[in-house]
This record gives C-alpha cells, sequence and structure tokens, in this order.
C-alpha cells in the first residue's frame, strides 16, 4: 500500500445570523476547518480534519498550503500504514531520520502552530486508513474501548444571567445530558458578573447536573482567583483555562488556590506541553484537541501522560465531524478518558459534514464499531462549501 496523492480542503460554512452566538471571539459568523484527504494507490482513501484556529472562524490558506506543499509531496510513495515514522518525520523535518535512527526528536523550527495542525489532519487521516484497510474501528487499534458507550456534556451556554438557567436547561432537556458547561470571563466584565451567571445556572438546574465553567484563558491570575471564590460553593465540575495557555505558571497558581478542578489543553500543541502542564501541576483535566495537538497519535500520548499523573481526559470537541470522531476513539481507548463535549452551538460542520450522526441518548454517546473513524463525508457538503 502508498500513498498516491495528498490534498487539504479549507471548508468555509456560514452560520445564519439568527443561530450566531457572541463571546470572546466576537459574533461567530461562520465555522471553519480543513479536511485532509489521503488516497492511495489501492484506492483506500483516509480523512483527517485539521484546524488553523482553536475556536469556530479561522483563515485557513496557511494550513492548506502546509499539507499540500509541506508535508503533502513528502508523503507520496510512502507505506501509509508506518504513521510513527512518517509521523515522527513530519515533527522533525529534514532531520527527520535522525529521529528515527536515533530514537528521539530533532525539531527544526516549526514544533508548534501552523506546522503541528497540518501534522494533526494529516496523522487522523493515517489512522482512518490503517482502521479501513484493517476493517476495524480505530479505537480498537488503539487497545480497545472501554465501554460501548461515552457519557457526554453540552457546551455552550453565552445567556445573560436572566437567561442562563432556561438555555442550559434546553441543553439537558435536547438529550438527556447530565452535565453542561457555559463560557464566562472577559466577556462578562468583572468576574462578579461571570459569578452571578454561575449562580443562575445552578439554580436554575439544581444540584443533580454537572455545570462547568470555560474562560477561555481571558483572566489574569487575580481575576481567575477571585472569579473562583466566588463561585466555590457551585460545586463546580471544572474551571477550564482560567488564563493564557501562555502562563502555566499562573495557571497553577490558579490551581493551587482553589478546590475547584482546572481544565486545559485546547490551545496547547503537542505532548511536551502538556508535559509541562503536568509537572507544573497546573491543571486537573488536560483536552488536547486533535485537529491542533498533533493528531491521535499524539493524543495518546497525552493520554498516558494525564494517567501517569492521575489526571483525566476530556478532549475538546468543538470541532467537525471527523476531529469529533477522533476525540471519542481516544477517550474511549484512553484509561483517562471519562466524557465528550458535544457543541450546542451553530456547528454544520458536526452535523452535515459527516453522512452518519452521533446522537446522544439519556446523555450518552455510542463508540461506533465502523472501520477507520467510521465517517463517511458528504462529498455534496465538501463541494459546496470548499474555499477556491
Amino acid at each position: 500500500m502508498k500513498i498516491k496523492s495528498v490534498s487539504a480542503n479549507w471548508l468555509h460554512v456560514p452560520i445564519p445570523y439568527e443561530q450566531q452566538h457572541v463571546s470572546d471571539f466576537g459574533r461567530i459568523a461562520s465555522f471553519d476547518s480543513v479536511l485532509v484527504t489521503i488516497e492511495t494507490e489501492c484506492g483506500l482513501v483516509g480523512y483527517g480534519e485539521a484546524k488553523e484556529e482553536v475556536g469556530s472562524e479561522g483563515n485557513s490558506h496557511a494550513l492548506v498550503a502546509a499539507i499540500e506543499r509541506k508535508f503533502g509531496p513528502s508523503l507520496v510513495g510512502e507505506d501509509p500504514r508506518d504513521i510513527v515514522r512518517l509521523t515522527e518525520q513530519m515533527y522533525s523535518g529534514t532531520r527527520g531520520h535522525y529521529a528515527i535512527d536515533h530514537g528521539h526528536v530533532f525539531p527544526i523550527l516549526g514544533r508548534r502552530g501552523v506546522t503541528i495542525s497540518a501534522l494533526s489532519g494529516i496523522d487522523m487521516a493515517l489512522w482512518d486508513l490503517l482502521g479501513k484497510a484493517l476493517g476495524a474501528p480505530v479505537w480498537r487499534l488503539l487497545g480497545g474501548r472501554k465501554s460501548p458507550t461515552m457519557p457526554a456534556y453540552a457546551s455552550g451556554g453565552w445567556a445573560d444571567a436572566e437567561s442562563i438557567g432556561e438555555q442550559l436547561l434546553g441543553y439537558v432537556q435536547r438529550g438527556g445530558f447530565k452535565a453542561v458547561k457555559m463560557r464566562v470571563g472577559i466577556i462578562d466584565g468583572d468576574p462578579v458578573n461571570s459569578a452571578r451567571r454561575v449562580r443562575a445556572a445552578r439554580e436554575a438546574l439544581g444540584p443533580d447536573i454537572g455545570l462547568a465553567c470555560d474562560a477561555h484563558g481571558t483572566y489574569t491570575v487575580d481575576q481567575a482567583k477571585r472569579f473562583c471564590r466566588l463561585v466555590e460553593d457551585f460545586n463546580l465540575m471544572w474551571f477550564e483555562e482560567p488564563v493564557t495557555a501562555d502562563d502555566k505558571r499562573g495557571m497553577a497558581e490558579v490551581r493551587a488556590a482553589t478546590a475547584i478542578p482546572i481544565a486545559a489543553g485546547e490551545s496547547e500543541f503537542n505532548r511536551f506541553d502538556f508535559r509541562d502542564l503536568a509537572e507544573l501541576r497546573a491543571a486537573d483535566i488536560f483536552q488536547p484537541d486533535l485537529a491542533i495537538c498533533g493528531g491521535i497519535t499524539e493524543a495518546m500520548r497525552i493520554g498516558a501522560i494525564a494517567s501517569a499523573f492521575n489526571l483525566r481526559l476530556a478532549p475538546h470537541l468543538w470541532t467537525g465531524a471527523l476531529a469529533f470522531a477522533a476525540g471519542m476513539h481516544v477517550a474511549a481507548a484512553s484509561p483517562a478518558g471519562f466524557i465528550l463535549e458535544y457543541s450546542l452551538g451553530a456547528n454544520p460542520l458536526l452535523h452535515e459534514l459527516a453522512l452518519e450522526k452521533f446522537e446522544v441518548r439519556d446523555g450518552s454517546i455510542e463508540i461506533s464499531d465502523r472501520p477507520g473513524l467510521g465517517v463517511s463525508i458528504d462529498p455534496a457538503f465538501v463541494g459546496r462549501y470548499t474555499v477556491r
């Protein structure tokens, strides 16, 4: 089996105005992602997903170029089943042969950012190919799934204090969710305003529905500490990205100051970033985004770090169908995986890119046993939304 071609499509999907939400990222007018397609000489095709930015929107011209012009040509003629060798060579660039020969990385400049995002989508597509070639789901190749289903939480929560309870209760009713997540942070101004919204959410949800908060890294350390003190009686599942990912020591300081579990990782790029989070004792829950962090190969390594430090794994799944499926397979196969994020924002890439649907029943999602990632791409959707 040899790789025949590697291609990338930037999918830009406008969101109708009435379905748009407003957060610290601004008004979200589109959902953007890059579809990676790897075709083999024998006719098998694997798909992956890469993202330029962690939020919904993003200009993906550079990412498409990195996949098609930087990495793609070097993969043509290679055996797609040699995933570890190929990813190590891509990560270390022109010194990739040293990485294979000597057993450690030799990275040049592109250790983060668009380079790793491009690698993420390619790695995902390679795993999809391997599963299809063997007639097995990716979770089987990773060691098996812990359970046929996994619990999911509804992710959204932008409404004001007067409406947040109704909004979150609507999530619970849509899929029988046992847990929800709301946004806080700079969008509310002073932390006291965020705390007021959290209080309203908890009062509406009652004591039995899990409630998490996400600040998208917008607080300073002192603001995050203050917020934690204001909401410490509301039994939060976790407080996500309290401060910027550039301030890991600050995050560790926030964690040391509160009993609320701290979650982080959607803005991190590989196992080395997560190793630093673990060693600094900066987080309780790792949240790698598989379209950004290095793909399935790297996410399993991140899961191993979480397990070694007695931390938990809950992938960031504010993504399209392919990255969602990849995160689901990793969470199902990793000992540290415990819950899945399910976007309740307008997300056509999750619900329309694939012919299959990720249905939530009684707060849980089935871990598919279809080969590869278990996702069939709708070519009409791709044709309609590809940026040319």
